[in-house]
């Protein structure tokens, strides 16, 4: 995958040969506007659905085997932050493929029903700040920049756009789920 020639706006969603095809389920997932915007805007629904919950329900799981809420929370992170490294590798020209990762290894590696609710908010909030800021930076040769993850290529643009995507879908998952369309 190579960078575009042409002038990429935030607005532009990635073409499909932007990333892997598994990806595709969050990126239909993301409105049309400016990425960065979205990104941002995404602040006051996890902060406002999640937030308002009482400490005692972060540990809740709908079903057996199933991630506790705090999970779900500490999983958007984790993959937050391991989708902002790869756009931040990209964007500097890295093209050393770089791996992917296991994220049902992950979650119960984190340990976040250990940790308070607020506690595992407050590092999600500190992820997607730090994000925002680094997407904010880029110019529109960064965001068209591209490399491999996990043996498939993907472009800046389209990293900051699965980001999005894979909130919006977990969000949905806890608000039906988790929460009864709460």
């Amino acid at each position: 995958m190579s960078p575009v020639d042409e002038v990429v706006r935030r607005e532009d969603r990635p073409e499909p040969s932007e990333y892997a095809e598994y990806y595709g389920q969050y990126v239909r997932l993301v409105p049309a506007g400016d990425l960065l915007e979205i990104l941002s805007s995404q602040f006051s629904g996890t902060l406002g659905l999640l937030g308002r919950l009482d400490e005692s329900r972060g540990g809740h799981r709908y079903a057996p085997g199933k991630w506790s809420i705090k999970e779900v929370v500490g999983h958007l992170s984790d993959t937050e932050r391991i989708f902002a490294y790869r756009a931040l590798c990209f964007a500097r020209g890295e093209r050393t493929p770089l791996p992917g990762f296991d994220q049902d290894a992950y979650v119960p590696a984190g340990r976040f029903d250990r940790r308070s609710l607020s506690d595992v908010l407050a590092e999600w909030e500190a992820v997607r700040r730090a994000s925002v800021t680094m997407f904010g930076g880029f110019d529109e040769a960064a965001w068209t920049s591209a490399g491999t993850a996990n043996g498939v290529g993907m472009s800046v643009r389209a990293i900051a756009c699965v980001i999005a995507g894979h909130e919006v879908h977990h969000l949905s998952v806890l608000r039906t789920k988790y929460l009864g369309a709460a």
